[in-house]
């Protein structure tokens, strides 16, 4: 059994084509601009929505999960779709993502997982088979900057992205534009060099957003990034044309 805090149909965000996408329950970063702070505890937890008690956080069996999720695989047939694993952080339930993610190969289901890395990597191995994609998140690439605003170091997270793209895995780096941290092109300038030393041959940039700011106070803890200014999609195109720049003058090799 895995415990999960929602599925989410018909996402477009969430890799390629059209995908269902499973929130698992439970992380070990502390992002203070996260979106899904329902996600962070390993516990169920109770949300007041329009001051009504629900439980945030529910168990489910593998076989149930690939059912829910199969419902849906002619859309995913006709846009290249499938389902996204994410969280929270889902190589925390390595074994229940296992399971998963053979159901969905068993059923000819395409997968990604969304992970931020910062677990050991012998939980990676056994997924590697069954893992059509991974978008593998890189909040900072300073590790003080990582620890001040995660919580955590990026050593790990750093060393298992390479060990990662070394086994031949499909990558897709993804960083998110933070207003007031990483909000200039030398950031990004530094970032796209950075990463193309791992041998990365995909990145994409993620707008921040306040989204999510609600759910705080709904979960009873305090938004700690509030007042910040959400980037434009300007803004935006501008650090995914460095990156892009950059990887068609390097290709990434």
């Amino acid at each position: 059994m895995g415990l999960i805090t929602d599925i989410q149909r018909f996402s477009v965000d969430d890799g390629p084509g059209i995908r269902t996408t499973v929130f698992f329950k439970g992380c070990n970063l502390d992002c203070v601009w996260c979106h899904n702070p329902e996600t962070k505890s390993p516990n169920p937890q109770i949300r007041i929505v329009a001051g009504r008690s629900m439980t945030c956080g529910r168990e489910i069996s593998p076989e149930e999960l690939a059912k829910i999720v199969s419902r849906d695989a002619a859309y995913y047939n006709r846009s290249g779709g499938g389902v996204t694993f994410s969280g929270g952080e889902p190589l925390l339930q390595c074994e229940f993502l296992f399971d998963c993610l053979k159901l969905c190969r068993e059923n000819g289901i395409n997968t990604v997982v969304d992970t931020a890395g910062c677990v050991p990597f012998d939980r990676f191995e056994p997924l590697l088979p069954f893992v059509d994609l991974f978008l593998y998140d890189v909040k900072l690439i300073d590790e003080t900057e990582h620890i001040k605003y995660t919580g955590v170091s990026n050593a790990i997270i750093l060393e298992n992205l390479r060990k990662l793209v070394d086994t031949g895995a499909n990558v897709t780096v993804r960083t998110i534009l933070l207003p007031g941290i990483n909000d200039n092109a030398a950031y990004f300038v530094e970032f796209a060099h950075f990463i193309a030393g791992f041998g990365v041959k995909s990145v994409d940039v993620l707008p921040y957003h306040n989204m999510g700011e609600s759910k705080y106070a709904q979960i009873g803890e305090e938004y700690k990034f509030s007042g910040r200014t959400v980037p434009d999609e300007k803004l935006t195109a501008q650090f995914r044309e460095i990156i892009s720049q950059f990887s068609r003058d390097n290709q990434y090799q």
